[in-house]
């Protein structure tokens, strides 16, 4: 457990020198574009324990960026690493089949309400992109349906692709109306995580299941964050609404690389077929495999009771944030579910452009990250939270205090006319 009331006065200057030295080699510094905007600047770590996070500088914090969601048994949990450490022994890829593969899809299987069929590949950018080619295959049609400020990849979107309001049925209808013979997928994301974590509306979902099904228009969940983190099912159990396809990432391995195309047979025949093709050297290799084993496992045991708990952890620090703000006279929304919300500030700016980056954090919501961050609480920069099963009451408790006193800052830096 970090200590919340000393790291604010320890230097970060290590992983300073680092990023400089990093600058020289790496282009920009950092492998991913979203880690550029962490604030005040991007730390260096060096090892992780159930929900701490430590840095170079020796300073440990409570994390609940979870590698950006997949550590959703936290970091370094016993059973993952047991897993992968056998596996290991025996060699960590063939490039061929083991019945590693048989019994995780088996498992996905059973979990996942949509999934007759599942094949595997590494990041959620492939498989949105595999879904992709199953959906025009299938239908013959091109263009593809998706929502502004949903994320399904870094790739750029088709020149084809038509975007829409999240939540607006009505928009989605006339579109489909004008377009049916046209669109081939309908995607998105059943909780708009990336974008905001904004909830979709009553009946939108069912909405789009009817207006997808009349038409012929294969429905894409992307379920690469929520998957195996708002329900044992994902969002399709959480609401329950089946999709033709979902695309998994993430958490279904514990944060290793591993992605997931679950969906109906009929549709997923088509690579068995070769009209679609699907490779990848890397594809089910015997390490992600063993780890995402490992983590279905912890996650089904007791009938999901891990996630449940998981679930309640981030529901209390939701309320408990809430009323931090109310007390400190902060305008601030918070808004999602249990295991992956968002803290919004009015000031903050825009959420996201179409490839899903942030804009830099500014205002109330910068503010809030470092004052969190100098109370041991190490957030992600849009303002976005994911809560393990291993952040139990104590930490809970921990990050709630935090929170009063970060708010507080916030008021002091922006008080409210």
């Amino acid at each position: 457990m970090p200590d919340t009331e000393t790291i604010a006065a320890t230097s970060r200057r290590q992983s300073v020198d680092l990023l400089e030295r990093a600058k020289k080699s790496i282009a920009g510094g950092v492998t991913s574009a979203f880690r550029a905007k962490t604030v005040p600047h991007p730390l260096y770590f060096t090892h992780g324990e159930g929900p701490s996070i430590t840095d170079v500088d020796g300073n440990t914090y409570l994390d609940y960026t979870l590698a950006w969601g997949p550590l959703i048994l936290g970091h370094a949990h016993p059973a993952i690493a047991a897993a992968v450490e056998r596996t290991l022994r025996d060699g960590w890829d063939y490039g061929a089949q083991h019945e590693g593969e048989i019994r995780v899809a088996e498992r996905l299987v059973d979990l996942v309400p949509c999934a007759d069929r599942v094949v595997f590949s590494n990041t959620g950018t492939e498989a949105d992109q595999i879904a992709f080619r199953l959906s025009r295959a299938f239908t013959g049609r091109k263009r593809i349906l998706r929502f502004v400020n949903h994320y399904h990849g870094w790739l750029e979107s088709p020149p084809d692709t038509l975007f829409l309001p999240w939540n607006d049925a009505n928009a989605l209808e006339k579109a489909v109306a004008e377009h049916a013979d046209e669109i081939a997928c309908v995607i998105l994301e059943p909780i708009l995580c990336n974008g905001g974590c904004i909830l979709p509306a009553d009946g939108f979902l069912q909405a789009l299941r009817d207006i997808t099904a009349r038409h012929g228009i294969v429905l894409i969940f992307d379920e690469v964050i929520t998957g195996f983190r708002v329900h044992l099912n994902g969002a399709q159990g959480l609401y329950g609404i089946t999709p033709d396809l979902a695309t998994f990432g993430k958490a279904v391995a514990g944060g290793f690389t591993l992605s997931v195309i679950a969906g109906r047979h009929e549709i997923l025949k088509l690579i068995e077929d070769a009209t679609v093709l699907h490779g990848g050297s890397f594809n089910g290799n015997p390490t992600v495999l063993a780890a995402s084993e490992a983590t279905l496992e912890e996650l089904s045991r007791d009938d999901g009771a891990a996630l449940k708990a998981a679930d309640r952890s981030g529901e209390q620090l939701m309320e408990g944030i809430r009323a931090a703000a109310v007390e400190a006279g902060v305008p601030a929304t918070v808004r999602g579910v249990g295991t992956v919300f968002k803290v919004v500030f009015p000031d903050e700016g825009a959420v996201a452009d179409a490839r899903g980056l942030t804009s830099p954090p500014s205002g109330r919501l910068g503010a809030w990250l470092e004052g969190m961050l100098d109370n041991g609480i190490y957030l992600l920069p849009d303002g976005r939270w994911y809560v393990s099963t291993v952040h139990g009451d104590e930490e809970v408790e921990t990050t709630l205090a935090a929170a009063r006193r970060a708010m507080n800052t916030v008021a002091e830096k922006f008080p409210v006319r």
